[in-house]
């Protein structure tokens, strides 16, 4: 797909996800907008999957770790047609699928139920082991955050993802040095994951996280590595296309009000 074809789908994402969290008054809009081009790539360009193969086996699986960026999760679902976009308003109303964190037992394309971090690592390599029993050709991808890293459970997964050598599986982290408290390099200082990636024997691959062609060249890279699972960091700013919510720790778990609404949409349809 051409990058201006993902860029557009990437902005489509955007506009959902600051609809959803200002509909609900709730929600996480800074990881959701920083991780949306990731999101994209993923979705429209790099994952085998469609509405032909949504509820078969015979797919590629996405394990959104880091389960708060739901918004983002869910206006991709939107953007491939999964669902009707008008559902998007439901996010975290009572009796909706849409619930704050992904639930794969209600929505269609949500291959995990995530929340707690650090669990979905370790749920990906189970699905990646679980593809290599069954010699399955399709791949595992786990998008987690660089804050998520602070969680053991991350590097026990790791390690085992290393032990079994699953070159079907490749984890994205999404780096933008912020976390609900602070930045990360402050709160508990994770850095350099890349070099933590590759300690753990893990393929390690540094890309601009809002750069199509650099995630375009490193899945590639991903894909054609044998031997040992990959793991791309990938930075990228936290609320990426509403400038007043740019890198600011402030709009981790808020929703805007109507005049910060209208401007984030103003912005986003420029």
């Amino acid at each position: 797909m051409e990058n201006k074809e993902l860029s557009l789908h990437a902005k489509n994402i955007r506009r959902n996800i600051v609809k959803e969290v200002y509909s609900a008054q709730s929600g996480h809009p800074g990881g959701s907008l920083g991780a949306a081009d990731i999101i994209t790539f993923l979705y429209f360009e790099e994952m085998n999957i469609n509405s032909e193969n949504l509820n078969s086996i015979d797919r590629d699986r996405f394990v959104l770790s880091k389960g708060h960026a739901s918004p983002a999760l869910y206006a991709a679902l939107a953007e491939k047609g999964f669902m009707e976009e008008e559902e998007l308003l439901t996010f975290r109303a009572i009796n909706s699928r849409l619930q704050g964190h992904p639930n794969m037992n209600y929505v269609p394309g949500v291959d995990m139920s995530t929340g707690s971090l650090g669990q979905g690592v370790s749920c990906a390599v189970g699905m990646a082991l679980a593809n290599r029993l069954d010699k399955s050709l399709n791949r595992i991808y786990a998008l987690l955050g660089d804050g998520e890293c602070q969680e053991g459970q991350v590097w026990e997964a790791a390690m085992a993802a290393a032990h079994y050598q699953l070159d079907n599986l490749c984890i994205i982290v999404d780096e933008n040095n912020l976390q609900i408290d602070g930045r990360v390099s402050e709160v508990m200082n994770v850095f350099s994951l890349e070099e933590k990636f590759k300690a753990f024997n893990f393929h390690t691959i540094s890309v601009d996280g809002h750069d199509f062609d650099q995630l375009r060249k490193a899945f590639e890279e991903a894909r054609n590595t044998k031997g040992k699972p990959t793991a791309i960091i990938a930075k990228t700013i936290k609320g990426k296309g509403v400038s007043f919510m740019e890198d600011q720790q402030g709009w981790h778990g808020v929703a805007p009000n109507e005049e910060q609404y209208h401007a984030a949409m103003k912005e986003l349809e420029a």
